[in-house]
């Protein structure tokens, strides 16, 4: 439902786009993990989490820094192509190598399957040397409206009250609506997106090879394929906007970055488990959870800023709908070292290319709201009890965990029983 936004109608219509699965007339690939938004977000409606993970791997060079992977494709086709600094291996390829990258039953001529690349492949393999990797796991996006319409300062206050050792780190990162402008990154697990429409910018690209105004190349180097395009490329990265044709709007003429951000701004934040939420052992673990300091990083209630304020340098008014609306969900949606980092850098140090080597073993705070609908708990959903979660937590976190260790079994019951409710 919409949180106000827009109308019922458009929110319905947006969540359409998110849903549409794109094949590769639209663009899809040569890389890609997803045919729609909605195979990564969708549990338990459309924009939840869910079980998938995508992959992520490099190296430490002789200075112990991190370096994104750099792999081959198409090895074994005409002309071998190199993919370089790049952390993210996709799961997917439109032409993979046996199997065309075109649904043969929209390809058929008197019978006969036309295969567009017979002699490419561009899957994507992690080399040996390239071992470091580490899965993600999707994350909600439902209510990031509320989130990006937190101020900077409001989380750069944040560290100020949290102790000595436990401090989170801001991350800042560009705007890719705004060129030249930056703003405190929020979404992603490296914080590594500050705004809706750069995160759908990004993802569209990333997860589903689909180019856009704001990413009109592909990750596939160009002139790698036919007619100066990115190898088993079918769909032209140059194609202008509809409703702005003096804009370059690649393979998304539509603009559907638009509707996807559009969604996640106007929908509804995860709701509670009320029943839940209202019994005594649920709301004894709420005391628990602020007494022994979990809410020191997953604060509980956050307030957005004022209707009328520009954010995302400006691209972005808040509104009514979204504006001085206290949220709760449950982060400081800042980076911290509580011993799960996965050892990859993904941000840069504001204003320049190099990477910043301070947050590869860091990671966002996850936002607990919803997690009564995950079972697959952290970045690599590889825990599967709140217990376990709990106790994987260490360094900045270990006072709190102590403080967790010392709870008698009936109390961590509880606070589990609390962690169920939201």
């Amino acid at each position: 439902l919409t949180n106000g936004l827009v109308t019922q109608a458009v929110h319905d219509g947006d969540r359409a786009t998110f849903e549409e699965r794109d094949g590769v007339e639209k663009g899809l690939g040569p890389l890609y993990n997803a045919q729609s938004c909605a195979e990564c977000h969708n549990n338990p409606v459309t924009g939840g989490i869910s079980q998938v993970t995508e992959l992520r791997a490099g190296h430490n060079d002789f200075n112990g820094n991190f370096v994104p992977a750099t792999l081959v494709i198409n090895e074994t086709g005409p002309v071998a192509v190199t993919i370089a600094n790049r952390s993210l291996i996709n799961q997917r390829a439109t032409c993979p190598g046996v199997v065309t990258d075109n649904d043969p039953t929209n390809n058929i001529v008197d019978g006969t399957i036309i295969y567009n690349h017979p002699n490419d492949q561009a899957q994507e393999r992690v080399p040996g040397a390239e071992n470091i990797r580490a899965p993600r796991a999707a994350t909600n996006v439902l209510g990031l409206g509320f989130v990006e319409a937190i101020s900077n300062t409001t989380l750069q206050n944040i560290p100020a009250g949290q102790p000595a050792g436990m401090k989170g780190q801001v991350v800042t990162v560009p705007v890719a609506e705004a060129p030249g402008q930056f703003r405190i990154g929020r979404f992603g697990w490296k914080d590594q997106d500050a705004s809706l429409l750069s995160f759908s910018g990004g993802a569209y690209l990333n997860e589903q090879g689909i180019t856009n105004r704001l990413n009109t190349a592909e990750t596939v180097p160009a002139n790698t394929g036919q007619n100066g395009r990115a190898l088993c490329d079918d769909v032209s990265d140059n194609q202008p906007c509809a409703n702005n044709p003096s804009v370059n709007c690649a393979e998304d003429p539509d603009n559907d970055i638009d509707a996807f951000a559009q969604f996640m701004r106007a929908s509804k934040a995860p709701s509670r488990d009320t029943r839940l939420a209202a019994t005594a052992d649920a709301q004894a673990g709420a005391s628990l959870f602020h007494s022994i300091g979990c809410d020191i990083c997953h604060i509980a209630t956050l307030t957005t800023a004022p209707a009328g304020t520009l954010i995302n340098g400006g691209a972005f008014t808040v509104p009514a709908a979204l504006g001085n609306k206290n949220i709760h969900p449950y982060s400081d949606f800042l980076i911290h070292d509580v011993g799960t980092g996965d050892r990859i850098a993904q941000t840069n140090i504001a204003g320049t290319n190099t990477l910043d080597q301070s947050t590869k073993n860091k990671m966002r705070t996850a936002p607990l709201w919803g997690m009564r609908t995950r079972n697959e708990l952290m970045h690599d959903a590889e825990t599967y009890t709140r217990n376990e979660a709990i106790l994987r937590h260490a360094n900045e976190a270990n006072g709190v965990i102590n403080n967790y260790r010392a709870l008698s079994t009936t109390q961590k019951n509880q606070l589990i029983q609390f962690l169920n409710s939201l």
